[in-house]
């Protein structure tokens, strides 16, 4: 596709506004308008930014390629599926849709369309992972952390749904194995759905995840935690850095620039033959949300595989309604019932 991708918004809510005003920076894009079903809040934000209004939801789609879907997720599959008929491609908010069954419905409507479909699991863009993409990835065990205080906003799911999903899309995208088991107990503390849960995940090739999500955290937190053979890597999706453990033979000891060995502790090399050193590689402080739609713009002219496409929405979807079950079977029989 050549020259700027004509995109429109749809939905100008808190994270609507941030997509909004990217896509009216960025240089692949022409920002058409936007679409919300508030039309004064529609025209508010479309005034910020230098873009127009589009009451009529088909009169966008009439004038757009792409279109970035930033709704409720109950809004999604309807939406969706209205964009994806229109001929436009899509980027969709996490979770995909709210069932499965929907989700299979929009990956095969937009292969049908041959439609760019990408979901928007940021996490994926953060310069933490990012970091680490280069190397051969393979856990054998990881664990993760993502605690967030209270919000109202997004407590009309579990968090499971709300914070959860973005590390079990995660894991499996690092994971290259079926997963296998899965485990989880959930407690509602404001909300009446879960506002804390813990899921265990066993995978075909033996690695096992410990996955844990709370949104009643007095203080943030966003940590994975990845132990290999003979390495461990610690990633911090709030801070945005990767620290990676190696062990490694006396002879591949690197040496820092003043000369030293870059050793952990204070194991005898000299009669084990091996050490473990540390790395912290180079991360940048790039806007998630900008790469991301970047990412989409890119698949958009390219007609590539997007990074987070509409298979791997479908795919931690269905492990995020999976544990959110057997944390209601828990419950369950936790109360006797």
């Amino acid at each position: 596709m050549a020259g700027k991708t004509k995109v429109g918004v749809v939905g100008v809510g808190h994270l609507g506004n941030h997509h909004t005003r990217i896509l009216s920076q960025v240089r692949e894009a022409e920002l058409v308008g936007v679409n919300d079903i508030d039309p004064e809040k529609g025209r508010r934000v479309a005034q910020a930014h230098g873009t127009k209004s589009f009451e009529s939801l088909d009169q966008l789609l009439d004038q757009t390629d792409a279109i970035s879907l930033v709704v409720p997720t109950t809004a999604h599959h309807a939406l969706a599926k209205r964009v994806l008929e229109s001929g436009n491609d899509l980027l969709i908010e996490k979770p995909i849709t709210e069932t499965v069954e929907q989700a299979e419905k929009l990956v095969k409507l937009a292969q049908k369309r041959k439609a760019i479909l990408q979901v928007g699991h940021i996490e994926r863009f953060n310069p933490a992972l990012q970091a680490i993409e280069k190397r051969k990835v393979d856990p054998r065990f990881i664990e993760s952390h993502r605690m967030a205080q209270f919000n109202p906003r997004g407590t009309d799911v579990a968090v499971i749904l709300d914070l959860m999903i973005h590390d079990i899309d995660l894991i499996l995208s690092l994971v290259k194995s079926r997963l296998s088991s899965i485990e989880a107990v959930g407690v509602p503390v404001i909300a009446e759905s879960q506002d804390i849960c813990n899921a265990r995940l066993g995978f075909e090739n033996g690695c096992v995840a410990n996955v844990t999500a709370s949104r009643i955290s007095a203080k943030p937190l966003r940590k994975m935690r990845l132990f290999e053979k003979d390495s461990y890597l610690s990633l911090d999706f709030l801070n945005k850095s990767a620290e990676i453990y190696r062990l490694v033979n006396a002879s591949q000891i690197p040496r820092d620039e003043d000369g030293k060995k870059t050793v952990v502790g204070t194991i005898p090399v000299e009669e084990v033959g091996k050490t473990i050193i540390y790395e912290r590689p180079k991360t940048d402080d790039k806007d998630m949300l900008t790469s991301e739609i970047e990412s989409f713009l890119h698949a958009v002219r390219t007609r590539s595989r997007p990074k987070v496409s509409g298979e791997d929405g479908k795919r931690a979807l269905e492990v995020a309604l999976k544990i959110r079950d057997k944390a209601e079977e828990h419950k369950k029989r936790s109360a006797g019932y």
